[in-house]
């Protein structure tokens, strides 16, 4: 039993899947900032060409 609580004590493999998930969801976050930010100026650049070829 004392083995077995020392091995999972050293099991570093549920620590590095939820590393690796937090920088998945930090990258998919960014992702979506820059995709909000360049629809917005896209959806405004546009409605200028629109507006100027009217």
């Amino acid at each position: 039993m004392l083995r077995l609580l020392a091995r999972f004590q050293n099991d570093q493999s549920g620590a590095t899947a939820i590393e690796y998930g937090l920088i998945a969801a930090g990258i998919a976050v960014a992702i979506i900032a820059v995709v909000q930010a360049l629809g917005t100026n896209l959806n405004t650049t546009f409605s200028t060409v629109s507006t100027a070829l009217e």
